[in-house]
């Protein structure tokens, strides 16, 4: 499992993106959403670094986070993003 805080994530059109991105990279992928969290879990046979590019190259500046983190919902304060919708 591998986990990103994408802060520039803010509505459904950013998740199908990042989604459609991750399955680009392993269509086997399993990708969990937490949108109001800004928060990508993946799991992908995948390196960390190829899903990050993905992600990235997408438009989306993605940082990996502890999954630990991630499950207990620490993560840092969200800044306003940009959004490709708005």
């Amino acid at each position: 499992m591998i986990a990103f805080e994408i802060n520039d994530m803010t509505c459904g059109h950013c998740v199908g993106a990042i989604t459609r991105a991750v399955k680009a990279t392993d269509p086997q992928a399993q990708v969990d959403v937490d949108l109001a969290r800004h928060l990508v879990q993946i799991d992908s046979a995948a390196q960390v670094t190829q899903l990050r590019q993905a992600i990235e190259d997408a438009g989306y500046p993605a940082r990996p986070v502890p999954v630990a983190t991630a499950l207990r919902g620490a993560t840092s304060p969200k800044r306003g993003g940009r959004c490709c919708c708005g």
